[in-house]
């Protein structure tokens, strides 16, 4: 057994259930598809590691010690009574000489050397035979270990109706016994879209809290996002939008240092530090960035990387280039037009042309899209225009619209922080 290394068992397991949920779930579900299945077994071994390694010790490999575990729940669950009633005839031929294969797959994993097989587990969520609309979701729970609470929150959905969807999807995947293997190079392009969206997906969850901790750790959401992109990278390393991720991930991560200041104030794009910016990291994202380019096949996730890089160039040139930014951003939306990307847009055209032609872009927007008045980036930026024109009551309206859309209040404080310097200058202009 090892030594906690200052921190209590509790908090080790919590940072082994972190780093290694996925690899461990993915492992534990491939010989037999059922999911559910793995995830009680899983659970159940860290409700063991809480209880047993305050008492006897960390052991020097939490990870194996934590699949040996929750392999043996599953080895007493397969030879139980119930469940060899249900089990189909050849399956049990003869149980007590003839050993089950879903067995000998389990004995098979060596637990001091854990296979990487979070990949095929991406893949069997984005299989055509799951529901298009739940791949994503359940993709962040099973793989990334994203609660159903979490997921709900992100998509906007109740939490118990998020539940059922999973639930449903789970006993799709067991009652179809979809195969944990990586697509052939022709079926691949079928699920890679839904993986990609899942990846993204998963760092836009915990993009706050890489902000929290000022990095992309590997304990965080956005560092276990940027690792599986890196993994989907280096196995399909001539797919543009793969690399196309990673480069936009790791250039977005490279920025965490200097999101959140000393006092923990969220810090935006324009007032950031470059010299705290991740060095490495954009160096990084920048080979990605190259090698997807090289490819010829330009997509979204390659264009949203592009922009990171405009801004991330500012640590080296100490200027912005707009010019730049607009033709990415209008390309972005000719490839891509989420509201997201149309407001990006507007601010952009505020930069390099002007704020009455942002607003513009906006009024167009809102008439063709009534709902983007529900949108917080959307206020956000019309409020910045809207000083920027003069029109101080209007964007004091419209920040006070976009301050009562927000749920973070790190956000929140940010906003009305700004609110008070801008405020404060008029006044001291007189």
């Amino acid at each position: 057994m090892a030594r906690t290394g200052g921190l209590s068992a509790q908090a080790r397991a919590e940072i082994t259930a972190r780093a290694s949920y996925g690899r461990l779930l993915a492992v534990l579900a491939a010989p037999t598809g059922d999911i559910p299945a793995a995830e009680d077994a899983l659970a159940d071994a860290f409700e063991r590691a809480l209880t047993t390694w305050p008492v006897n010790g960390v052991p020097d490999n939490p990870e194996g010690w934590l699949l040996t575990v929750a392999r043996n729940r599953l080895r007493d669950l397969w030879k139980s009574a119930a469940v060899r009633r249900a089990a189909p005839l050849d399956d049990l031929d003869a149980g007590i000489t003839t050993r089950s294969p879903t067995l000998d797959a389990l004995d098979a994993i060596d637990a001091q050397s854990i296979p990487e097989k979070r990949l095929e587990l991406l893949c069997v969520c984005a299989h055509p035979a799951i529901d298009p609309g739940v791949r994503t979701p359940l993709m962040l729970q099973t793989v990334l270990g994203v609660s159903a609470a979490d997921i709900a929150t992100a998509f906007a959905v109740p939490e118990q109706t998020m539940a059922q969807r999973l639930v449903r999807a789970k006993r799709r995947i067991r009652s179809t016994r979809i195969r944990f293997v990586v697509p052939s190079l022709a079926d691949l392009p079928l699920r890679l879209p839904a993986v990609l969206e899942a990846v993204y997906g998963a760092y836009a969850i915990g993009w706050a809290a890489a902000e929290q901790n000022a990095s992309g750790s590997p304990e965080s959401l956005a560092g276990e996002a940027l690792y599986l992109a890196d993994t989907l990278a280096a196995l399909l390393p001539t797919e543009p939008e793969v690399l196309g991720l990673a480069a936009l991930l790791t250039l977005s991560i490279a920025r965490a240092p200097a999101r959140v200041s000393a006092t923990g104030e969220l810090v935006g794009l324009d007032e950031q530090d470059p010299a705290l910016w991740d060095a490495a990291l954009i160096r990084r994202g920048e080979r990605y960035l190259r090698a997807a380019h090289g490819l010829g096949r330009v997509g979204r996730f390659q264009l949203e990387a592009a922009i990171q890089s405009v801004h991330t160039d500012r640590a080296r040139t100490g200027a912005t280039d707009w010019a730049a930014l607009q033709t990415l951003h209008t390309a972005l939306v000719t490839v891509s037009p989420t509201l997201g990307a149309e407001v990006a847009l507007a601010a952009v055209v505020g930069e390099t042309i002007g704020p009455g032609e942002a607003l513009t872009l906006l009024d167009t927007l809102a008439s063709a899209q009534p709902t983007v008045l529900a949108f917080q980036p959307y206020w956000a930026t019309r409020a910045h225009l809207l000083a920027q024109a003069g029109q101080v009551v209007d964007a004091r309206d419209a920040r006070e619209r976009a301050i009562a859309l927000v749920r973070d209040e790190r956000v929140r404080a940010a906003l009305a922080r700004r609110a008070a310097a801008f405020d404060a200058a008029r006044s001291g202009g007189g």
